[in-house]
């Protein structure tokens, strides 16, 4: 069987991530897999694993990228005659859609994120024929704003590779990258840097200021590019210069995200990076642009589990919330530090495995295809 996986982009992110795991899962099992972007960071560990990509520009909604779009996906459905096609983002699956009708291809979408449905915005939205859903308040926005019946949407979870995010992650490289040391407390937040996910970024460099007299050792890394970057930069190195030192490293858009993850003592992050970090038994803080849910402990488990750790309408971020939480964190004992490392580490290998992520999407597969 052949899927045709279609996608804006593979930067840096979490909806690409899972594109990527699923496409490699699948291809594990014998699914000859295509993708379909506007290119990337990732384009080449696709290529490496042997899954053929076609450049296409589905990154915005410039009507000549749009038609170009149209033209392009066309011709390379009917060259490669995918049994099935997959959209993961709005802009594709609006173009696959219309090209579903005149087609009729078998069409499934997947919901990483809620959109806004003003300015007409929800009449060019198409959920195909049967929708994938990454969590439960997602599903309800799709019945909510899109009348989708219940039994057509399948809640599934962001996977996560438990071999490569794992406590043996090597951090050697990353450690002398960044000119970090055993002693060093060291925080990683790894995201998208553009405005709409970066408000977290600038707390911990608001953070990171009040901090450093009481943190020994503190450093930071931030790990991310886009639209954000350099505002976030410019406020990285005027704490810097006023602390003395680079206690606030950018580390840009990267791919090496494993390795990056493995020298911290304590993440920050939301969504598929916060799970990644967990898998490594890192101690996590989840915080993002909508919602901050905290120090992520078997307390916080229910609000994180209905937001699949997106944090939505879990009270509003502060650089205040997380310099308290980030200061009480390296004040507990090294054995409390680790229990949340290891309670972590556990709930991914029980609960957010590539596996689990690719037989949930393989289901609903059968049931367009039947």
């Amino acid at each position: 069987m052949k899927v045709l996986l279609s996608l804006m982009k593979l930067d840096i992110g979490g909806a690409e991530t899972h594109v990527v795991e699923l496409a490699k899962e699948l291809k594990r099992r014998n699914w000859e897999v295509i993708v379909t972007s506007n290119g990337g960071a990732y384009v080449s560990e696709l290529e490496n694993f042997g899954i053929k990509h076609y450049i296409v520009p589905l990154q915005n909604k410039n009507p000549k990228n749009v038609m170009s779009a149209f033209k392009l996906l066309r011709k390379i459905i009917e060259e490669e005659k995918p049994d099935i096609v997959h959209s993961h983002a709005r802009i594709p699956s609006f173009i696959l859609g219309k090209l579903k009708k005149k087609m009729n291809f078998p069409f499934v979408t997947t919901a990483h994120w809620v959109f806004t449905t003003k300015y007409g915005l929800k009449y060019i939205t198409d959920w195909g024929e049967k929708t994938v859903a990454v969590s439960e308040d997602i599903k309800t926005y799709l019945m909510d704003n899109y009348k989708i019946p219940a039994e057509d949407i399948t809640v599934t979870i962001n996977g996560i590779d438990t071999e490569k995010f794992s406590p043996e992650t090597d951090k050697t490289a990353a450690m002398a990258e960044f000119g970090l040391t055993e002693g060093d407390n060291t925080v990683v937040y790894v995201s998208r840097m553009d405005e709409s996910r970066s408000l977290v970024a600038h707390h911990l460099i608001e953070a990171t200021e009040r901090l450093d007299a009481i943190v020994e050792n503190l450093k930071v890394v931030i790990v991310g590019d886009g639209d954000d970057f350099e505002k976030v930069k410019a406020e990285a190195e005027a704490v810097n210069a006023k602390l003395g030192r680079n206690a606030i490293m950018l580390a840009g858009a990267r791919v090496d995200i494993a390795e990056l993850i493995a020298p911290c003592k304590l993440f920050v992050g939301v969504s598929r990076a916060a799970l990644e970090a967990m898998a490594e038994a890192k101690p996590t803080i989840v915080a993002g642009n909508e919602g901050y849910i905290g120090r992520f402990d078997e307390t916080k488990l229910p609000e994180a589990l209905a937001t699949n750790f997106c944090c939505r309408g879990c009270g509003e971020p502060t650089a205040d919330k997380l310099a308290q939480d980030i200061g009480e964190f390296f004040g507990m004992w090294q054995e409390d530090r680790d229990k949340l490392g290891e309670y972590g580490r556990q709930l991914i290998l029980d609960n957010y495995s590539v596996k689990r992520m690719t037989d949930d999407t393989e289901s609903v597969y059968k049931k367009v295809l039947a």
